[in-house]
């Protein structure tokens, strides 16, 4: 059944986080395969072959922190999302990192959001396999270990943050910023994807004690991509995860790597995929049935925000 349009954000223009070393956090991404930039006294995150900048990486000398995130809105949208807002009362001055661009509030975990009107990011068709090239009999098909080339993520799949109360944040997703709910599991977890055509999730929450950065999903070519992902980062020196294995809400094949900071960031491959005006079978599943069809045993740290003490 097909769902009329509505004022909705289309993607995860940005979000910004800080650390405490930049060099750090710049080894962590280079290995990780994306493209670093060096902006002063942050960093840019890149995808190789893709203009647009999908996070900003602050120092601070303190903890990793969840700062803020920007919102890409269709431009002939933004007044109607102005409207709710306001209506609200949640608008909010801009963030002490960010701009004055566009429109503020923060949600209810008081982190800040920014809404832009932006070109949209987030794919707007289901994400294209890399085709291995045939290998006749006779031929290996494996590439030398020497010669295995980098993974280097195509975009930024979806965004996954901590709440103390997530069916708080699904109202207010739903309500506010005008996503839809694909999945969730009780109060401890919810997916939510883009009204405008997205994967199945453009943002998900976990429950937690305290708001924060969980981890951040980067779409790749092939579960051959996601394997030699977590191989390369093992290489590394981060050999700390969660993978490779396949997901059941979003059907996606997936490796976490641990970053420095006790977050998360995850090579994907082959997520559903929710078209714009297509409705999306929502459910509430068991806990058994919302993490893993297949792989290692979820680690017992794996959903700890360490952001902020407990």
């Amino acid at each position: 059944m097909n769902q009329a349009p509505h004022a909705s954000v289309h993607s995860v223009d940005r979000f910004v986080f800080s650390v405490p070393d930049l060099h750090e956090a710049e080894q962590f991404y280079r290995a990780f395969g994306l493209d670093v930039r060096r902006e002063g006294h942050r960093l840019a995150l890149h995808t190789f072959g893709h203009p647009h900048c999908w996070a900003w990486v602050h120092a601070s000398g303190h903890p990793k922190r969840l700062e803020y995130v920007r919102y890409g809105v269709h431009a002939h949208q933004l007044d109607a999302l102005r409207k709710r807002v306001v209506t609200a009362g949640i608008q909010a001055p801009p963030h002490p990192l960010g701009d004055a661009e566009g429109l503020w509030l923060r949600n209810p975990d008081g982190t800040h959001l920014q809404l832009v009107a932006a070109p949209k990011v987030s794919p707007s068709h289901k994400s294209s396999p890399v085709v291995a090239p045939s290998v006749p009999p006779g031929c290996g098909a494996a590439p030398a270990r020497s010669r295995a080339p980098q993974v280097r993520p195509r975009y930024l799949s979806h965004v996954l943050f901590f709440t103390p109360d997530v069916p708080r944040m699904i109202r207010f997703s739903q309500e506010i910023l005008g996503l839809r709910l694909s999945d969730r599991s009780g109060d401890l977890i919810a997916f939510l994807h883009g009204a405008h055509g997205s994967d199945h999730h453009l943002v998900a929450f976990a429950k937690s004690h305290a708001p924060g950065l969980h981890h951040s999903s980067w779409d790749v070519g092939s579960i051959d991509e996601v394997g030699r992902g977590s191989e390369q980062m093992r290489n590394a020196g981060h050999a700390q995860g969660w993978g490779v294995g396949r997901h059941v809400l979003g059907s996606n094949y997936f490796h976490y790597v641990r970053d420095p900071w006790g977050s998360y960031a995850e090579y994907s491959h082959d997520i559903d995929f929710v078209p714009a005006g297509s409705e999306w079978p929502a459910a509430d599943h068991p806990p058994e049935d919302s993490l893993y069809v297949w792989g290692p045993s979820l680690p017992p740290d794996f959903i700890t925000n360490l952001e902020q003490p407990a």
